[in-house]
């Protein structure tokens, strides 16, 4: 398959200094550059698809930065600039004082021909998100998405970082017909959302890179307007985005829910369950590996909800032959284990002799497995912010066989904390993008960590009932807190757990008091003022 290219690079050659410039041009590979770093105090390089190359053997200067910085647009408060009419980025390295003494500089380029293998999902109306790893070229299909759909409808892009219309007022004409919205600071993303939807009434709106809980939000409010979302996420499937707390109400939220006795039995699971939470803000999940194979969830609620019982899904694998042509094939995947890959990789040289004295040690679980049959492979866990202390005697209650490792490279999954991972720190951010599995915990406890184990393991153990409290007191809090309910009751607990769930009431500054009598006295918890 052939695309139409249009890269604008004579522009970013023209704003190097000359020698880095006649070095690049000899190269005479303009095609598979990614990137060109200039980093003070060492040799200039440029970044090919496969290969690396120094470009000069003297050292970048500060005149050399301060050459290219003079001929490009300002930066904003994300380090990030561009050239006037181009797609092309620069991102800035500033030291303590703020002067700037690095440079990356990426090739942006206009590729027609990559939105054909969906065309007949964003044309349909509905809301679609585009997840995929870095740098696989998910913006580009955004930029052009913006331009088929503008020949039809009327299209606003929130443009963050200018990376979808390119630097300058004008939008760059891979966009189409698009009007473009810039956007002041990204902690402002969110409020610029809304006012494309107030002020300026488009049928379809697109947003590059959702990363915050503001701006979740407010592509909620869009999707309810019936305003069309055409969007990026941080993650790279269905599955990741599940388990990030954060982003997690793009695709409908998750929460705890309680099942009675009766229902239960019916279902074969736990009293206590994981279940969707709302309508998914976007319909269509579409999953990139590279620009000729996708991974399509047509029906996110449906997808969502299988994955959440751990039953099979069906979802669309697509792909463009060498002749152009797209084919569509139907496939029933099986739910995402999180313990497949611990169960699917042989422990590395260097830790056999552990794991196996682990898995010796430890006499037959009191657990019952849900596949029927104890573990045979010891699973590695890397704990970030994780005690280890309490990981172990966690481990040693479920009797199951953990391995603590400290290098991410030799873990199976990661354990951490919701705190940090809402910061998204940086071995997190790398486990995501390595396919290792990420399991965030509410709070540092025995409780938190063993039923992360026991997922891992695919263990079902009887939930701790002060655990189980807690989790409807944080969901009565949730609820309160987002305005669907002014007031919750909750069910009759000890006068223990009851102290606890006053004192979580008092930590999310909302009210509550005790009602009832013995045995059956239970917690309310409602606004200030009521």
């Amino acid at each position: 398959m052939q695309y139409a290219i249009t890269d604008d690079l004579d522009a970013l050659l023209q704003v190097l200094p000359p020698t880095i410039r006649t070095a690049l041009v000899t190269n005479n590979d303009r095609e598979d550059l990614l990137e060109i770093v200039l980093d003070l105090g060492r040799p200039a390089e440029a970044r090919y698809v496969e290969r690396e190359v120094s470009l000069t053997a003297d050292e970048v200067t500060q005149e050399d930065i301060d050459y290219v910085v003079a001929r490009i647009g300002d930066f904003g408060e994300d380090n990030r600039a561009g050239i006037e009419r181009t797609l092309h980025r620069i991102s800035a390295i500033r030291n303590r004082k703020g002067r700037i003494v690095g440079l990356t500089m990426r090739v942006g380029r206009a590729i027609s021909g990559t939105v054909d293998i969906i065309k007949d999902i964003v044309q349909s109306g509905q809301s679609v998100l585009l997840l995929g790893r870095p740098g696989v070229g998910k913006t580009t299909l955004l930029r052009e998405v913006s331009r088929v759909l503008s020949e039809t409808r009327r299209v606003v892009i929130v443009d963050t970082s200018n990376e979808i219309g390119g630097d300058g007022d004008i939008p760059h004409p891979a966009v189409g017909h698009s009007r473009r919205m810039q956007v002041p600071t990204p902690m402002l993303q969110h409020e610029v959302m809304i006012e494309a939807v107030e002020n300026h009434m488009p049928q379809v709106i697109v947003i590059d890179e959702i990363g915050r809980e503001q701006e979740a939000e407010a592509a909620r409010t869009i999707a309810e307007r019936g305003v069309q979302l055409i969007g990026t996420a941080h993650g790279q499937t269905l599955a990741n985005l599940m388990n990030n707390p954060t982003l997690a109400d793009l695709v409908g939220g998750i929460q705890t829910v309680t099942l009675s006795d009766e229902e239960a039995r019916r279902r074969g699971t736990q009293k206590s369950v994981l279940e969707r939470m709302a309508p998914p803000t976007f319909d269509v999940v579409v999953e990139i590996q590279d620009w000729e194979h996708l991974t399509v969830h047509p029906n996110v609620s449906e997808a969502v909800d299988a994955m959440l019982r751990g039953k099979p899904m069906t979802a669309e694998l697509r792909y463009r032959d060498d002749d152009g042509e797209v084919h569509t094939q139907k496939a029933t995947m099986a739910a995402p284990s999180r313990q497949s890959r611990s169960q699917g990789a042989a422990p590395r040289g260097e830790l056999r002799e552990d794991l196996e004295e682990v898995e010796e040690a430890l006499p037959p679980s009191r657990g019952a497995f849900r596949d029927g049959e104890r573990p045979t492979r010891s699973v590695r866990v890397f704990p970030y912010g994780i005690s280890q202390n309490r990981l172990r005697q966690a481990a040693k209650s479920l009797q199951l066989p953990v391995l603590l490792v400290d290098s991410l490279r030799d873990a199976d999954v990661l354990l951490t904390l919701k705190s940090y991972y809402r910061k998204r720190m940086q071995p997190i951010t790398e486990a995501e993008q390595t396919g290792i599995p990420v399991y965030v915990l509410r709070t540092n406890t025995v409780v938190q960590i063993e039923s992360a184990l026991a997922d891992v393991f695919g263990l079902e153990v009887r939930p701790d009932p002060f655990d189980l409290a807690m989790r409807e007191a944080q969901s009565a809090i949730d609820e309160i807190l987002r305005g669907s309910r002014s007031m919750v009751e909750l069910r009759p607990q000890n006068s223990f757990i009851r102290r606890a769930q006053h004192e979580l009431a008092r930590s999310a500054k909302l009210q509550s008091l005790s009602s009832g009598d013995e045995p059956r006295r239970r917690v309310r918890i409602y606004r200030n003022g009521r």
